[in-house]
């Protein structure tokens, strides 16, 4: 055998997968969290996204409703009340969060057919975090409409699996929180907030925050959908009672019970900032 042949020859730094994930390569894999995106999105000539933002636990409504029923079953045919109690007050709650699956569900496919009716460069793409509950209703919302769907992904241990409404091209998978949360809020013109828990509260705030100190330099627009919810949740009046934000803060967003409020909200906003001569300048801001 020539000496030739027993030539170890190591692979060039941007094919070593070792050296990648190394922490040392750890800029080049945020570079590409940034690259990718952005050059898949202007292949598919995506400008403009309504971000959707919610419970990745909430059920859909017939399977909320099964599992109560189920539970409901064996409470009656067992008898244990006590060891059984706290399981049905579970699914009693899952039930009434399943209705604001079905109201994002029916707000994104709206959306998505008056997206599809614009003319010019401007459609807006709904888009969510790509996992299960208020984010597969949106995306199922909007693939009901037949349009084109977005999920951002992040690696997670648990509940992040990609639901299979989002379309197959638009699928973007994130390590890191930073990068996900940039493509969530730089190409959005609207944000829609439906319940959800840490990561929606973290989503929520962070935007919020945002918008108050006017970093981005574009109007957002920002429904919190289900007041029954925030105002039990977050109690936005007390903030403003402790001189912590001001009053004129709470106008950045707008809540509301109603999918015809919330779009007739959102058209009427979004029609007003970027689909009219003036609103036409504000694009070129952002």
């Amino acid at each position: 055998m020539s000496e030739s042949n027993n030539r170890i020859e190591p692979p060039v730094p941007y094919l070593n997968a070792e050296f990648l994930k190394s922490r040392e390569a750890r800029i080049i894999r945020i570079l590409s969290e940034y690259l990718e995106p952005h050059t898949r999105l202007r292949q598919h000539r995506v400008r403009d996204t309504i971000v959707f933002f919610g419970s990745a636990r909430s059920l859909p409504p017939e399977q909320a409703r099964a599992k109560l029923e189920e539970i409901e079953k064996a409470i009656e045919q067992t008898g244990n009340t006590t060891e059984l109690e706290a399981t049905r007050r579970l699914c009693e709650q899952a039930v009434k969060l399943a209705r604001y699956y079905e109201d994002a569900m029916e707000l994104a496919r709206r959306i998505t057919e008056w997206s599809k009716g614009l003319t010019g460069h401007h459609h807006f793409i709904v888009c969510s975090g790509g996992s299960g509950g208020m984010m597969e209703a949106a995306n199922r919302g909007a693939s009901m409409a037949r349009g084109k769907t977005i999920g951002l992904n992040i690696q997670l241990p648990h509940e992040q699996e990609v639901n299979p409404y989002v379309s197959r091209e638009l699928i973007f998978n994130f390590h890191y929180f930073f990068m996900r949360k940039f493509w969530f809020v730089y190409p959005a013109k609207a944000l829609v907030v439906f319940p959800g828990g840490f990561g929606t509260m973290d989503e929520l705030f962070e935007v919020l925050t945002l918008i108050q100190t006017k970093m981005p330099r574009k109007t957002m627009p920002v429904i919190l959908f289900g007041k029954e919810f925030w105002d039990e949740v977050v109690n936005f009046d007390a903030l403003v009672r402790w001189g912590v934000v001001g009053e004129q803060d709470l106008q950045i967003f707008h809540k509301t019970d109603s999918v015809d409020d919330a779009f007739e909200h959102l058209t009427a906003r979004l029609g007003q900032l970027y689909l009219t001569p003036k609103g036409l300048e504000q694009v070129k801001l952002t």
